[in-house]
């Protein structure tokens, strides 16, 4: 009889940019390429908004740091051995709680993927897709906020860091190549 032995340690993709910098798309075609689920922060908190009426912009921040919080719940809940990918704009909290949160779930392999755009491009994305977001989200009233925020925002750099250039066809088979490596070859080492 063979003995299993569970890989040590969680595996953790930061899927990390401003809104509507294509985080969701590189985190979807990730999991695609790799099986690995997405714990996506829009994901845990729209079915509270779809439930909810009256949402301003404070209480969907509100919203907004309890579901980062779930994410890391179930990254803390999951055996050793589990890998997830998290799509979010991790900016929007300090980053010594993104510290806490992995050091508490017990990430021991991190991979940053910072999906950069220019202010011009998230706003007009993000514009386009009004029509579409669930009320609470922030509406056209947050375009010129977002274009600021694009000049300033930076990946959390607490790992190895890749960078995609939104202005540019986003290459996933790098993009999934270079986590594998980063994550499996780089931490048996």
């Amino acid at each position: 009889m063979s003995e299993h032995v569970a890989p040590v340690g969680k595996r953790v993709v930061l899927v990390n940019g401003i809104p509507a910098s294509g985080k969701s798309s590189v985190a979807i075609a990730l999991a695609a390429a790799t099986g690995w689920p997405i714990l996506s922060l829009d994901g845990i908190k729209n079915p509270f908004l779809q439930h909810l009426d009256g949402v301003d912009r404070q209480f969907n921040r509100l919203l907004g740091i309890a579901s980062y919080q779930a994410i890391w719940s179930v990254v803390a809940s999951a055996p050793s051995g589990n890998t997830f990918i998290i799509d979010a704009w991790f900016g929007f909290q300090p980053i010594d709680c993104l510290k806490a949160y992995l050091a508490e779930s017990g990430v021991t392999h991190l991979a940053e993927v910072w999906c950069q755009i220019p202010g011009e491009l998230a706003a007009q994305r993000y514009k386009g897709r009004l029509a579409h977001r669930l009320p609470g989200h922030p509406g056209a009233e947050y375009l010129p906020e977002l274009i600021e925020l694009a000049k300033v925002a930076e990946p959390m750099k607490l790992g190895p860091l890749l960078i995609v250039n939104q202005t540019q066809p986003v290459e996933m088979e790098k993009i999934t190549a270079w986590t594998q490596t980063v994550l499996f070859e780089k931490a048996a080492n």
